[in-house]
């Protein structure tokens, strides 16, 4: 008679391992690239000299596009309107930078500054028709911020003192604006 075997279920699925068997991995040399320094040293020295080049030919075209002798413009300057090299350089003069104290109307405002500070001024007339505004220098640096007035000493007018750094001419804008016109900041 035959061994009789435990029945099995229809659906059975052979069991397969999940993860296979380890298996080992031969030793072997490390791999070696030769000559891959020299190429490299080779590549960053194309580079470098691609690099002054570069650099060269650059510099070559800024002396070759420089300012003119003052003998006059070149032959077919009257054929290129508009371009640097055409037209004279007109030389800029240095703007002298005044300290001019103001009176700013809201003295809260000026504890919020310090020295160093880029502010915009801004004039604020009555006039007919309501409030004008207009900005009566921009962006100017603030010099210094005297101290409060303490609470014995007494203040002619209202408001605080700030002291700008300004071209002359803004200087004097700002006086005759102060005379006439309540001055306000704002903070750049």
């Amino acid at each position: 008679m035959a061994p009789v075997r435990p029945p099995q279920p229809a659906h059975s699925v052979r069991s397969v391992p999940l993860v296979p068997p380890p298996c080992e991995v031969p030793h072997f040399a490390p791999v070696r690239v030769r000559g891959g320094r020299g190429q490299l040293r080779r590549l960053v020295r194309s580079r470098r000299r691609a690099l002054a080049l570069g650099l060269a030919v650059t510099a070559a075209a800024i002396v070759a596009a420089g300012p003119r002798e003052a003998s006059g413009p070149p032959p077919d300057a009257g054929h290129v309107r508009g371009h640097p090299v055409a037209e004279p350089v007109r030389e800029r003069r240095a703007v002298e930078m005044v300290t001019a104290p103001v009176r700013i109307a809201d003295a809260a405002t000026v504890r919020l500054l310090r020295p160093g500070d880029r502010v915009d001024v801004i004039a604020a007339e009555e006039s007919p028709t309501g409030t004008d505004a207009r900005v009566v220098a921009h962006r100017v640096r603030v010099t210094e911020v005297p101290r409060a007035p303490a609470a014995g000493e007494s203040v002619a007018e209202g408001g605080a003192l700030v002291v700008l750094s300004v071209p002359r001419t803004t200087a004097s804008r700002l006086a005759g604006a102060g005379a006439t016109a309540r001055l306000a900041v704002t903070v750049w």
